[in-house]
């Protein structure tokens, strides 16, 4: 697990889909999932955690955004199959390039990953006539020996009328010839230099981790707060249960005498009566008994008497 990465906001986000989809989610788990949503979008907003990057591939992708300001219009090809290039091309996906492509030596695994990324696939062997057409060129595979040489990418160079080449070399031993540095208009990468700046980015996010904490303590005693809340659900709903049985009762009571023919003023009047005696009984009754109460807890009672008739407001 990263720091300031999303992808486990992402992975919480689908297990709360799949909950949902098969009504597996309860009203508690429903809204710890729905503030925890809130306040990882509230740390990345208020907070410089995620600014920085802290992975080798979103170091990838910032780096080529610097070149390219942004990638729509840039053909990306990522050379390789593996776990490696599996989350780069993830992260490259994310930016919504013009087109992916995946060059393996298996053309069928290749087409797995491809299929992943909305990608085509191509066989490794196909490499020199076709990495001309790409702008960005990522990396990552178990060779012993490079596989970008220098030859091909001059011929690239030329063919592409020198517009600039980013190439991101993931691979130890390195998959790109080294001399291929020194070439203008190609902007070459290796482990060590990405591992600069994800270095440059923890250091960053360290510093935003006190920020951060703060907030979600904050949003912790929120979530506390309202579990105590519904801990006086139960509570509140025999208030309304016990309510709505003496309504019941003497509106059942008022239509009797109705249809026996009794005034309707007097019904009206003796239905009011009864109702307001019936709901007073209660408070009058723990009023009444308070003095076995201790002080505290007397004048906690009274308190929350006057709140619950609006004495205070009169």
């Amino acid at each position: 697990m990263v720091l300031g990465e999303t992808q486990i906001v992402g992975q919480m986000k689908k297990a709360e889909k799949i909950a949902q989809d098969s009504n597996g989610l309860g009203l508690m788990l429903n809204h710890l999932f729905q503030m925890t949503f809130t306040v990882a979008k509230e740390v990345r907003t208020a907070t410089a955690i995620g600014a920085n990057s802290v992975s080798l591939a979103a170091a990838a992708v910032r780096l080529a955004l610097r070149l390219f300001g942004n990638i729509n219009n840039e053909r990306v090809l990522f050379i390789g199959a593996g776990e490696m290039i599996e989350l780069c091309a993830a992260h490259f996906a994310a930016q919504k390039p013009k087109s992916i492509t995946i060059a393996n030596r298996t053309l069928e695994r290749g087409q797995v990953l491809a299929r992943s990324v909305h990608a085509d696939a191509i066989r490794l062997s196909e490499l020199p006539e076709q990495i001309a057409q790409y702008d960005i060129v990522v990396s990552c595979t178990a060779a012993s020996l490079p596989i970008i040489g220098l030859g091909m990418i001059e011929r690239a160079i030329v063919q592409r009328r020198h517009r600039p080449m980013f190439i991101v070399d993931l691979a130890v031993p390195r998959d790109v010839e080294a001399e291929i540095d020194r070439l203008d208009d190609v902007y070459v990468y290796t482990v060590d230099d990405l591992g600069k700046v994800v270095n440059q980015g923890i250091a960053c996010r360290q510093a935003a981790v006190t920020q951060a904490t703060t907030i979600i303590e904050v949003r912790m005693r929120d979530f506390a707060a309202w579990l105590r809340q519904r801990e006086s659900v139960p509570l509140i709903q025999s208030l309304r249960d016990r309510a709505e049985n003496i309504r019941e009762e003497e509106y059942t009571r008022a239509l009797r005498h109705l249809r026996h023919g009794d005034d309707p003023e007097e019904v009206l009047h003796m239905l009011a009566t009864t109702l307001t005696k019936k709901l007073i009984h209660d408070p009058t009754v723990l009023l009444r008994n308070a003095e076995g109460l201790q002080e505290e807890d007397r004048h906690l009672m009274e308190r929350y008497l006057n709140r619950f008739y609006r004495r205070d407001d009169r």
